[in-house]
């Protein structure tokens, strides 16, 4: 727990010293561009962040607020909504995971072996964490760890 506090407290820092805004916000964006269509009811984006429903709440606010995510109606349930990743949202997502990349590979990659990283992802891997979980534009910006 201390491990991945420091390394997602160092990775912030890098993301706000370059410029951008919180990791949650890439998270965020991640899941929804990752989304079929790009959209999701906000449960299920809370359930993939992995983060209570109040942050949520709070986070997809910001997002509509920047123009980064649009909140669009459910068709189906009138009640329910979805929300949607923007054009904008896309773009921000794609400019922040070069310097999110590159925090990973200072934080963590430039530390461990190649053989290091393999066993990592192996251990990962039993507790049910799979390395191999990544996106089509994060594959192909991530370093070869």
């Amino acid at each position: 727990m201390r491990v991945q506090s420091r390394v997602l407290d160092a990775v912030e820092h890098d993301l706000k010293k370059a410029g951008f805004p919180p990791l949650a916000w890439y998270d965020a964006l991640f899941e929804l561009s990752r989304a079929p269509r790009g959209e999701l009811r906000p449960v299920e984006l809370e359930r993939q962040m992995l983060i209570p429903q109040y942050s949520t709440s709070r986070l997809i606010e910001r997002l509509v607020d920047e123009g980064l995510a649009m909140r669009r109606e459910c068709p189906v349930d009138k009640r329910g909504q979805f929300v949607e990743i923007t054009e904008a949202g896309r773009e921000l997502q794609k400019r922040m995971w070069g310097a999110y990349a590159a925090a990973i590979e200072l934080h963590v990659g430039s530390k461990l072996s190649d053989g290091d990283a393999v066993k990592l992802c192996a251990l990962l891997d039993r507790l049910g964490c799979s390395c191999e979980e990544t996106s089509p534009s994060a594959k192909d910006a991530a370093p070869a760890r």
